[in-house]
């Protein structure tokens, strides 16, 4: 029976992904992707369905982990955000080449203007990359429908699918008709053949020469796809085309562009559909490709009509190159003058992000600036999360932050050149997502580094999922080799300063890798815990 939701764009996957027959879903948490994987955690029926839920020490083992489950015949999904598919990239290129058996479909979620990321990468060029279908939902409703038709598809193609989906969509809510009872799956038996399966060079390159065959067979599915659209005006013939996709779709929309006069190919399934692109050139003297994220679409267009052929975009300048696209870029693109709705604010003060007032990672700082004051040639390499805000007054801390886990590469690269001290700061879970191999190298070197794992118990940045090394940290680091006497546990609280700062000197000074762990619980998670404690006090009270 239908029922009507407000939803997320990511709660939308979600819940599309478990109305299509979902066994298993595995994450790594990363704003803007987080929510779906929180969403099935929290689905009343999830144990009833027998759904398995959990976040993953990286997302290259989310792949692996999904992976494994297709193999087995059930259908899983795998969440990221944008930079996670760099981690997962080994396992999702090569998963074309094996094929899946139950569905696979792999949630790519971009950040364009760099609202919480590094970068502003675009997930579409993966899909490419790897020769596999690609999704992109422009409404929540679109995030919910693609989601069996994924699967479907997967499952028809023996291919992973690619959704990929932007900050904008997967953080904005929409009324969404769900039906439960829609569908009814059966996993499939297990794979048996392991020809496919084992990457052997010969059967590699037999894998190859299908999944290259297969690609005009995946362009026609995009033709056909019920997520494409050429939508023409009764004149049919008009100076400007529009190529839109995901949320710039209804930008273009909100711009009244078929109201103009103007066709307009909506495209939400990759590979590109040629032939829906030069029947929409047949009929206009330019087009103008309207896409979030990098010239993914406008890059490929001329391989369809011609290099004659004018295509406007971020490439010419009619929309910006960088930062997300909103109906005012649109509207400018088109020739119109975008009315302003708010007056320009004034004499505000801007407000800066920074570290909540309580958290441990503050006294960490503190303790590093007093040490390392002694010492001129310092240089502090720090990692992804809350952290990271260390760079920022009043503490102006660390000198690098590049990607998960360089902070113990960086370290160990500059001591290897000479500087010294070198110091890595850290966070729990991004220790056991990509810091541990860079500790191994650092241990087989004696490389004359220390490093700090600032441990607040929980994965704090995205909102405190649960983090995977959570009271082993001590017990992984003796065992991938760092002297049990230098892996030193401390509790950063103002009043313990005196403590911290002789265990951070004396650590520097030893010749060798040694390991400090800060460990105090992230004050909003201790907040929500009290809460909660509170809230059942009350209802035994009430009882």
């Amino acid at each position: 029976m239908e029922e009507r939701k407000l939803l997320l764009g990511d709660e939308a996957v979600a819940l599309g992904a478990i109305h299509a027959g979902l066994r298993g879903v595995y994450a790594y948490p990363g704003t803007p992707s987080t929510e779906i994987t929180e969403y099935i955690q929290m689905y009343e029926s999830r144990y009833a369905a027998g759904i398995h839920c959990s976040w993953s020490t990286n997302e290259k083992t989310a792949m692996e982990e999904a992976l494994g489950m297709s193999y087995a015949g059930c259908r899983s999904m795998v969440c990221m955000k944008h930079v996670g598919m760099n981690v997962a990239a080994d396992a999702f290129v090569n998963s074309a080449m094996t094929g899946v058996n139950g569905g696979l479909v792999v949630v790519a979620a971009d950040d364009p203007s760099m609202h919480s990321s590094q970068n502003e990468q675009d997930s579409r060029f993966y899909g490419k990359f790897a020769m596999i279908p690609v999704l992109e939902p422009s409404t929540q409703q679109e995030a919910y429908d693609m989601m069996s038709y994924a699967f479907d598809l997967s499952e028809n193609e023996k291919l992973p699918v690619l959704l990929r989906l932007t900050t904008r969509l997967a953080h904005s809510r929409s009324a969404v008709a769900a039906d439960p009872d829609l569908y009814d799956y059966r996993p499939l038996e297990p794979a048996r053949d392991p020809s496919s399966w084992v990457l052997l060079p010969a059967n590699a390159r037999r894998r190859n020469q299908a999944l290259t065959s297969a690609q005009p067979r995946l362009e026609k599915l995009s033709s056909e796809s019920p997520f494409s659209s050429l939508s023409v005006p009764e004149s049919r013939r008009s100076a400007l085309g529009i190529i839109a996709c995901g949320t710039g779709y209804n930008y273009v929309m909100e711009n009244g562009a078929l109201s103009s006069g103007i066709p307009v190919l909506k495209i939400g399934q990759y590979p590109l559909p040629g032939d829906r692109i030069r029947e929409l050139a047949g009929m206009c003297d330019r087009i103008l490709v309207v896409e979030d994220g990098q010239p993914f679409i406008e890059e490929q267009v001329k391989g369809f009509v011609g290099a004659d052929y004018e295509i406007l975009g971020k490439l010419t300048g009619a929309l910006p190159r960088t930062g997300e696209l909103n109906p005012d870029t649109v509207a400018r693109a088109l020739g119109k003058t975008p009315e302003p709705v708010y007056a320009t604010p004034r004499n505000l003060a801007a407000r800066p992000p920074a570290l909540c007032l309580g958290c441990g990672h503050r006294d960490v700082y503190i303790a590093l600036n007093k040490v390392l004051a002694s010492y001129p040639g310092a240089r502090v390499f720090a990692d992804i999360g809350c952290y990271t805000l260390g760079a920022l007054p009043p503490f102006c801390a660390i000198d690098t932050c590049v990607d998960m886990g360089a902070s113990v590469t960086m370290a160990k690269g500059a001591a290897d050149a000479g500087i010294f001290p070198a110091v890595a700061v850290i966070g729990d879970s991004t220790f056991t997502h990509s810091g541990m191999t860079g500790l191994l190298d650092a241990v087989n070197d004696r490389s004359n580094i220390t490093v700090v794992i600032s441990d607040n118990l929980t994965t704090a940045m995205t909102g405190g999922q649960d983090s995977a090394g959570t009271n082993k940290f001590e017990a992984i680091c003796i065992a991938l080799g760092v002297e049990p006497e230098h892996v030193r546990v401390v509790v950063p609280l103002s009043r313990n300063m005196d403590d911290i700062t002789a265990v951070i000197r004396e650590e520097i000074d030893y010749q060798g890798v040694s390991v400090i762990i800060p460990r105090r619980e992230c004050i909003q998670t201790a907040a929500r815990k009290a809460r909660s404690a509170g809230n059942d006090i009350k209802k035994t009270e009430r009882k």
